[in-house]
C-alpha cells in the first residue's frame, strides 16, 4: 500500500499541471513555447508591414476633379452628384457661385476653353471640405451641374455634394 501511494505521488509530481506550476514559479515563465514566437518573428513582422504599406499605396492616389485638375484621394469611390436644369448657363453659374459663397469660401472660378461645350467651374471650401462645381451647357435650354466633394483625407462626402446641388436647384427657383 505504501508503494502505491508513493508511486501515485510520483505520477502527480510529473503530470503536465504540476510541471507547469513548477515552471511558473516567481513570475518567470519557462513554458515550452518561447514568447518571441507567439508575438511574431522579425521576418514575419517585416512581411506584414510591407503588405500593409503596399495596400495603402494601391488604395490611395490621384483623383481627377470635375474642374479638370488632380487632387489626392481615394479612387474608385463615388464623389459626384449631377443635376440638369432648364436654365441658361450664366444663371446656373451665378447660383453655384452664390451657394458656395453662402456655405463657405469661394477659392477659384474658371472657364474651361478646351471643351466643345461652354464649361464654367467653381472651387471652394465648405466645412473644411473641398468642393468643385462644374456648370456645362448641354444644349441652349439645358444646363448640367456636377458637384464633387472631398475631405482633407481624400474621402468623398456625398451628403455635402447632394446638399450643394440641392441648394443650387433651390436658388434657381427663386
Amino acid at each position: 500500500m505504501l508503494k502505491i501511494i508513493k508511486h501515485g505521488f510520483h505520477a502527480l509530481k510529473n503530470s503536465p499541471m504540476a510541471l507547469t506550476q513548477q515552471r511558473n514559479v516567481g513570475n518567470v515563465n519557462t513554458s515550452l513555447t518561447r514568447r518571441v514566437v507567439l508575438l511574431a518573428l522579425p521576418a514575419m513582422k517585416q512581411k506584414v508591414f510591407l503588405l500593409l504599406l503596399g495596400a495603402s499605396l494601391i488604395t490611395t492616389g490621384c483623383v481627377e476633379t470635375v474642374t479638370g485638375r488632380n487632387t489626392g484621394g481615394v479612387p474608385f469611390i463615388k464623389d459626384r452628384v449631377e443635376g440638369h436644369y432648364e436654365r441658361p448657363l450664366d444663371q446656373v453659374y451665378e447660383a453655384a457661385k452664390d451657394v458656395v459663397k453662402f456655405n463657405g469660401t469661394l477659392v477659384n472660378e474658371s472657364i474651361l476653353h478646351t471643351e466643345t461645350n461652354l464649361v464654367k467651374t467653381v472651387e471652394g471650401k465648405v466645412n473644411q471640405r473641398s468642393v468643385w462645381v462644374r456648370v456645362e451647357a448641354m444644349d441652349p435650354k439645358i444646363t448640367g451641374v456636377v458637384v464633387q466633394t472631398r475631405t482633407t483625407g481624400g474621402i468623398s462626402d456625398l451628403d455635402l455634394a447632394h446638399e450643394i446641388e440641392k441648394q443650387i436647384a433651390l436658388k434657381l427657383v427663386r
